[in-house]
């Protein structure tokens, strides 16, 4: 059984995942209006991915007994300059969600929640792969500047979202 403490800090996470799902699918469509398609395409895997990793959080949270609760979904920011810009807040909004993974590991930690442990380890490393596909997407379109842009546009298009199994 969770702790209320526990399943509280668990619903907010399920609510800034949902945020993190919703601010992707605002740059898929800051992209698809400037024509950068392959860009909307990996942004709305991203959608995808931030929505698993909500419905993952939302079912352990039922499997161990707790409620789920859901909150308002904060609306994202729908102006970005350039990609440059829309990959810089991609990190850093990465780098603020394995700030929150960390405190929910600390609060199981401190808790002594064994269960909960196990089960945020999972995110532990995906938040790695995260920081480090995002930061190095930014680097590439530093580099492509606008006449390589092209080129990595059609490169993040070939992204396909697959869906993970527990």
């Amino acid at each position: 059984m969770l702790s209320k403490k526990m399943a509280k800090a668990l619903n907010d996470q399920v609510n800034a995942e949902m945020y993190s799902s919703y601010m992707y699918l605002s740059m898929s469509a800051y992209f698809d209006s400037v024509d950068l398609e392959g860009c909307a395409q990996w942004m709305r895997g991203q959608v995808q991915e931030e929505l698993m990793h909500a419905m993952k959080i939302y079912d352990y949270i039922i499997e161990r007994g707790g409620d789920v609760v859901l909150g308002t979904i904060d609306a994202p920011s729908k102006k970005w300059k350039s990609a440059v810009d829309v990959f810089e807040a991609t990190l850093k909004h990465e780098q603020l969600v394995t700030s929150l993974i960390n405190k929910l590991m600390d609060l199981a930690v401190k808790e002594k929640d064994h269960a909960a442990q196990v089960f945020l380890q999972w995110f532990i490393a995906e938040q790695v792969e995260e920081e480090a596909t995002a930061g190095g997407i930014l680097n590439k379109v530093k580099l492509a500047g606008k006449s390589g842009l092209f080129m990595l546009d059609n490169e993040l298009g070939q992204r396909v979202f697959t869906m993970q199994t527990k």
